[in-house]
Order: C-alpha cells, then structure tokens, then sequence
C-alpha cells in the first residue's frame, strides 16, 4: 500500500498509468471545481474488503493487511483506506457496519467494536480532512437475514436489524455523515406462495419510520436514501425501481425525509438505462446521491465493473448538472477489479480510470448544456403546448368536451420528425469537436 504514489493530474497526453488525464480537481466548470461537482467516495466493501470471490471460487485477494485478529486488521485496514484515499485525493468515503469492524460473537460485541473502531477511523478523520458521504447497515450476510430484515417473517431478525440501524445510524452521526442508505439486500421474495406481501411493506415502512425518527431525534439532518435494485439475490425486491420506491415512499408517507441513491448497474438490472434512473429521481425531486459502477449488458447480474462509458457519463452528469449538483449526497465508487485482477495496484488503475471517465463526462456534460441546442429541440418539440389550448391542458382547466370540439376543428393535424438520428449526430459533434 505505501508503495502506491501520490496520484497527480498530467493531462490527456500523459502515458503513465498512475496519474490523472482529465482529473484535475481544482479545474472550474460551470462556475465550480470539478471536485465540488463530483465529490467522489471510495466504497469501503468493494475497495478495503472485496477479496474477489464469486459463486464459483475462493477468495484471490489478501484482504489481511498483514494481521490476523479481526480487530487488528479492521485497525490496519483503516490505515490503508485513509492512505489509499488520501493518494488518490478521495475526499469521502461510504460505509456498512461490518466493513470497518467484524460482528464478533454477539450483538454487545458487535456494538462495541463498531464504537472502537469509529473512535479509530474518526481520528484518521481529523488527521487527514476525508469526510463520510454516508453510513449504512449490512442487513442481508449474516443467516439471520437468510428471509429478509425489515422484511423477515421472523420478528427476532427485524429486531436485529433495529439494532443494526440504530447504531450504524449512531455511527453515522458520529462521523459527520449527511446521509444514511438503505438498500435492500434481501428484502423481497422468492415465491409469493410463502409471503404476506402487505405485511412485510408495512413492516419495512415501519422500521423506516423508526430510523427517521430516532435518527431526528439524535440531530441527524442529512438524507434518508433507498437504493433501488430490482433482483439479485432475491428473485424479486421491494425496490425493483426509482418509480417503484417512490410509489412506496408516498404510500407510507415518507417522501418528506428521503431521496434516491442510484446505481448504475442496478439500473440495467431494472431494464433502464442509467439516465433514466436519475432523470426520474431528478422531476420527481429525490435526487440524492449515486453509486458509480458500470454492468456488463451481456451477464444478467451486478457486475460492478468499475464506469469507463464516457456516454454514460456524460448523460449522468447532465442530469446531475440540471438537479443543480449534489447537497449531502456524492459519486460513489461501489465498484470492484476483477477477480484476476489481484494486486492492490489494480484498485488504483480502476479508480483512477473511473475518476477520468466522470471527469471526461463532467467536461462534456457542461459542453452539451452550454451549447443549448438539444434543449432547444426538446422546448420546439412541446411548443404546441404553448398555444391557448395547449395551455389549458397544461393548467389542467380543460375538458373532454372542449378537447373534441378541438379535434373536430382542425382541418389538418400537425406532428413533427423527433430528429433522434440528428440529436445522436449533434452529441457526437460537441463531444468529440468534430
């Protein structure tokens, strides 16, 4: 790990593989730093502990760090998290409760190495300036979880995932954290056959209440997120989609207190392009924060590569740019190497890879927005809705009769090319200057 250099910015040209080309954190765009519109996070579980097994095959990477009793290697694994952050110039991190210390042999055990081990992370904290983007609870490895958590037939593993929350939260709010993420790892089902459906919605919107509440009540004033994913490992989950969590969140009247943290990966998942995902949050005013990663189209699960889709990117970073920016939420790297890919020098690659790919799509994002001309032909393809009946439809002070009367009237009726072929050609053009 100390071998791992300080990662500079050398610019487009450069050749070295462990430096910057397009990040460069102090550059200005559109009026902000680019480390101000991006605030990157490194993943904890991905980064620190991921040791590259799969359904198939052992573990091909030491995630040690040396040492060989749990405390120990929490201990050093912190150590060459805030070391690895601060090489890259990583300003946050992101967390669950049992990356950064093991659950022990019991729930007390459990809670007192988590206040051990954020006593120690928080010192690392003062020491280098890294802050936390937000904290979360592992509610879905432990067997205990093996039917759900806030959604368990089993009120004994609900109630552990009440004290599993309650001090992740705790953590949390102890680190400075603005943000607090649920995702659903085993929370949905996998036949209807054995599931009360209502039950466990309600049971799930109960615990959330709870959280909220204890979490107000404890002076937390970030951002409540969901995670939406639709499947994997559970055949069918609660958050399928951004669209399906919002009809939950106003179904139990939660809206008020949560925003959406959007992964790319699960948004392929779901069927939906990345964009989409995001766009949906950003109308819908719970735009909130996004883990970065990218899938791969041809496997159906969560690859987790790390993002090097320049498009992607940039489509990302266009809806970013129109929600106004990140507030207590940040860009998250929940990606991970390959499994052959086993040294600790190839975390960096991924990283530094990933952190130009959204450096490249910020620049370009800011370059289609500021050339005006896409959304110029997104307002002309509406513009009828600006007519006088257009307007009533808008203001909702028409009807069914008048709207007929309407279309009797018209002698010809008006639609026009949605010139998709010539948007496609027009992105090209700013992109790549051509």
């Amino acid at each position: 790990m100390n071998q791992l250099p300080t990662i500079n910015y050398e610019g487009p040209k450069s050749k070295n593989a462990l430096a910057f080309k397009h990040y460069n954190k102090d550059e200005v765009v559109m009026g902000k730093k680019m480390s101000e519109h991006l605030k990157f996070a490194m993943s904890y579980w991905h980064t620190m502990c991921g040791a590259g097994i799969d359904i198939f095959g052992a573990s091909t990477i030491d995630r040690s760090y040396g040492k060989t009793e749990p405390m120990e290697i929490a201990k050093a694994k912190a150590d060459a998290a805030f070391d690895f952050m601060t090489k890259l110039g990583i300003e946050y991190f992101c967390f669950h409760d049992t990356d950064i210390c093991p659950e022990g042999n019991s729930l007390a055990e459990f809670k007192s190495n988590l206040e051990e081990m954020t006593n120690y992370i928080k010192a690392l904290m003062d020491k280098t300036g890294i802050k936390l983007l937000w904290g979360t609870a592992n509610n879905f490895s432990n067997a205990r979880y093996m039917h759900g958590a806030g959604t368990s037939p089993f009120v004994d593993a609900y109630a552990c995932a009440a004290f599993q929350i309650r001090n992740a939260m705790d953590a949390t709010i102890k680190l400075g954290g603005k943000g607090y993420v649920f995702w659903g790892g085993r929370e949905g089902y996998e036949t209807l056959l054995n599931t009360n459906m209502k039950m466990e919605l309600d049971n799930m919107a109960a615990l959330m209440k709870m959280a909220v509440k204890y979490g107000r009540e404890k002076g937390f004033d970030g951002d409540f997120f969901i995670e939406p994913k639709p499947k994997e490992p559970t055949k069918h989950q609660y958050d399928f989609d951004t669209n399906t969590v919002l009809n939950f969140l106003r179904s139990y009247d939660l809206l008020k207190d949560f925003k959406m943290n959007i992964e790319a990966n699960h948004a392929t998942l779901a069927g939906h392009t990345f964009e989409h995902e995001l766009h949906v949050a950003r109308i819908n005013g719970v735009f909130g924060s996004i883990d970065a990663n990218q899938g791969d189209y041809l496997l159906g699960w969560d690859t987790d590569e790390f993002p090097s889709n320049v498009y992607d990117a940039v489509k990302c970073m266009i809806e970013v740019l129109k929600a106004g920016g990140f507030t207590n939420g940040g860009l998250n790297f929940d990606s991970k190497v390959r499994r052959g890919s086993f040294e600790f020098v190839d975390m960096a690659y991924g990283y530094i890879s990933a952190m130009d790919t959204y450096a490249l799509g910020l620049k370009m994002a800011a370059k289609v927005l500021e050339d005006g001309r896409i959304d110029d032909m997104v307002k002309n393809r509406y513009a009828s809705f600006e007519s006088e009946i257009g307007k009533k439809v808008v203001a909702g002070t028409t009807c069914l009769e008048e709207l007929s009367e309407y279309a009797m009237s018209l002698s010809k009726i008006k639609v026009e090319s949605g010139r998709q072929e010539l948007l496609y050609g027009i992105m090209n053009e700013i992109m790549f200057d051509c």
